[in-house]
């Protein structure tokens, strides 16, 4: 914290204004340590992301619906039908080791057999 500042936290006298202790609090809470010139870097920058975002929340959305998604989100699924299915010999004949007709497989954590 440097000498200008006032120990402790106070809201931004202007609303939606971020001010310079608005960033060390912030940053004093994520434990960052940050320099003088990185404190100012951070306030214009984060000032610049709070004005576009203050920009969107101005906008009137009444006559949208809410939505989750800006997509319509449609399952694409085929039916569920029985299908034949391929031979369980010619299967296990190429797996690349079987035992009491089944895949065998390491156990797991196991050193390779």
């Amino acid at each position: 914290m440097s000498s200008t500042e006032e120990p402790g936290h106070s809201a931004s006298t202007v609303p939606g204004q971020l001010s310079r202790s608005d960033v060390i609090h912030v940053a004093n809470l994520a434990r960052l340590a940050l320099n003088e010139e990185e404190v100012d870097m951070f306030t214009a920058q984060l000032r610049t992301v709070l004005a576009h975002a203050a920009d969107v929340a101005a906008l009137d959305l009444s006559h949208l619906p809410p939505m989750a998604h800006p997509l319509p989100v449609e399952n694409v699924l085929r039916p569920d039908e029985a299908q034949p299915c391929l031979d369980r010999a010619e299967v296990l004949a190429a797996a690349p080791a079987v035992e009491d007709d089944r895949f065998r497989v390491p156990r797991i954590g196991s050193e390779p057999a």
